[in-house]
């Protein structure tokens, strides 16, 4: 039997019990770098199909490899962790812990590699050795990838494939692209200090929130005219924070945003260049500042043999499910890995066809489960796909 065959088996006989994994996870979410019980929940499920999972040195995150040690090895990831915020599904599997939800789709993520790993454990010989990486913080910024590279998960994997839910795509269809497929993507706060003052007398003190606004305003201006607009480079506040009083100049002021780009050169000078326009702006104001710039992650760029495996693996499902899609303005780690190896990571379609398409990182983000099985048959005609190049 074919690994398609042996992997339609296994769902037609553990479907329910995929679907229950992923209802499972998801009310039992878990924030980036506490992982703890979802780790195990994963271990223990390997470990009883006869596998020798091994979790990460933090202890959140594992790895488990599958297939003939002799042969080149792929890897397969999955993100596990789960977002700070309060979930509003009124789903009867919803979260069960106040304030953290499965928003993004982790929690589908982990089912669907999981799925795959023992639907391809049940196939007598591989053609290729498979590592399965389980991955915590991806959520955090710079991403539990670091982590999970720094503990030697890619030591000896020739290629590493991922999948992604993508609300915007319909079940049953699943989307690729060579090159970037994400952008890259960095938080800043600004704090600003003056001797503050009344409203009355401006000039005789440093306007704080005069100064913010030239921020507002002035930081993306500066960028745009400073960065190749090719590179589809944006930058937006999400929160600015001064004063109490109307008739009073505050001492201090807050603003913080992000800042995202398409192209891996430019996301390498963005720290220099956004110091030197904000500098630039309140040097004539006299206001002081201090900037945290915070490197998130580089664009993911799908390698183009790993994204025509990636493609073979998807049409082998059927002619239909294969989708087109294009680079999003979001950020993902998966990138980090691709720093290292070739790879390539492709979108799953989880929105049902019918209402409104959520977006992710939304209260209310929920997903066709009908994407598990999907999911799984992607991951397992990876490792088929693979053996031909």
């Amino acid at each position: 039997m074919s690994i398609s065959d042996v992997t339609e088996s296994w769902l037609a006989a553990h479907y329910d019990q995929l679907v229950a994994w992923r209802r499972h996870i998801h009310r039992h979410p878990e924030l980036g770098r506490q992982e703890f019980a979802t780790t195990q929940f994963v271990a223990e499920r390997l470990a009883d199909a006869g596998l020798n999972p091994k979790v990460l040195p933090a202890g959140t995150g594992l790895t488990c490899d599958i297939g003939p040690e002799h042969r080149p090895r792929i890897a397969l990831r999955a993100d596990m962790d789960a977002l700070p915020m309060a979930e509003r599904t009124n789903l009867p599997f919803a979260s069960a812990l106040p304030g953290v939800a499965h928003a993004c789709g982790h929690d589908a993520h982990t089912a669907i590699l999981l799925g795959a790993a023992l639907a391809l454990n049940s196939v007598p010989d591989l053609p290729v050795s498979v590592r399965l990486v389980f991955q915590a913080a991806e959520e955090l910024m710079p991403g539990g990838a670091i982590d999970a590279i720094n503990a030697g998960v890619l030591a000896g994997v020739s290629r590493i494939f991922a999948l992604h839910c993508d609300p915007r795509l319909a079940v049953g269809r699943v989307a690729t692209i060579p090159g970037p497929i994400t952008s890259a993507a960095d938080s800043l706060e600004i704090t600003l200090h003056s001797a503050g003052g009344h409203t009355s007398r401006p000039h005789l003190t440093s306007d704080l929130v005069y100064g913010l606004g030239a921020l507002i305003t002035g930081v993306p201006g500066i960028l745009s005219r400073r960065v190749d607009p090719r590179h589809s480079t944006v930058m937006v506040w999400g929160a600015v924070n001064a004063g109490v009083a109307a008739n009073a100049i505050p001492q201090l002021g807050t603003l913080a945003g992000t800042v995202r780009t398409a192209s891996r050169e430019t996301w390498l000078e963005l720290e220099a260049l956004v110091g030197e326009a904000v500098s630039s702006l309140l040097a004539p104001l006299g206001i002081a500042h201090s900037l945290q710039y915070n490197r998130g992650v580089p664009p993911v760029v799908n390698e183009e043999i790993s994204t025509r495996i990636m493609t073979h693996a998807i049409e082998a499902i059927g002619p239909e499910v294969l989708a087109d899609t294009h680079q999003s303005g979001g950020g993902e780690d998966f990138s980090w890995y691709l720093e290292e190896v070739p790879g390539a990571m492709a979108r799953l379609g989880v929105w049902s066809g019918q209402g409104p398409q959520l977006d992710l990182h939304q209260p209310t983000f929920d997903l066709d489960e009908r994407a598990l099985g999907v999911g799984v048959r992607v991951m397992a005609n990876l490792v088929e796909q693979s053996a031909a190049f």
